[in-house]
């Protein structure tokens, strides 16, 4: 056997390249907050990676050398063009998605934000964002949105409504304050 080709984990020999192994990457999953008990949401667009038409919270991927603190406030400014005024980390989550396949360690936080300073940053993302009550988020939710949603409320200490389905329609859009 050539010094370049080594068996495979199952015994095979055909020298054929091993594929690279998946590995989870981290996300800064964040709910947006006013500091009164309303949460910011976004409607992603047809240009969302996944499921347009869903309301979610924002989140982006932790950067090479980068601190949590720093990606939050540089993905809250990107996607919602508002500063952070305060921000707490309240979980982590192992998100596993099939379609399209993923491995994420989501960790989240709760971040206050002026709503007077909120606006979509990210137009080819987002085609809506609302301030909605945490306990009546608006419908279709993201699938990912009512666990991270359920650490927000735990977080905030607000029992979690039995049978809430995410249904109710929301009041207060951004911008129509």
């Amino acid at each position: 056997m050539s010094a370049d080709r080594f068996p495979r984990a199952d015994g095979d020999r055909s020298g054929a390249a091993e594929p690279a192994p998946r590995k989870p990457a981290v996300s800064c999953v964040f709910v947006c907050h006013d500091g009164r008990g309303r949460v910011l949401l976004a409607r992603r667009g047809a240009g969302a990676r996944d499921e347009p038409g869903t309301w979610d919270c924002g989140a982006g991927a932790l950067e090479y050398g980068e601190s949590f603190e720093t990606a939050v406030a540089r993905e809250v400014r990107e996607e919602y063009s508002a500063g952070v005024l305060e921000t707490e980390t309240i979980g982590v989550r192992n998100v596993i998605r099939e379609e399209p396949a993923s491995h994420w360690v989501a960790v989240v936080f709760a971040v206050r934000v002026d709503p007077a300073e909120v606006a979509i940053g990210e137009p080819h993302k987002f085609d809506e964002l609302g301030w909605f009550a945490q306990d009546a988020p608006p419908s279709p939710l993201h699938s990912q949105l009512a666990e991270t949603l359920a650490l927000f409320r735990a977080w905030r200490g607000v029992p979690v409504a039995a049978g809430n389905d995410g249904q109710t329609d929301h009041a207060d859009h951004a911008g129509h304050e």
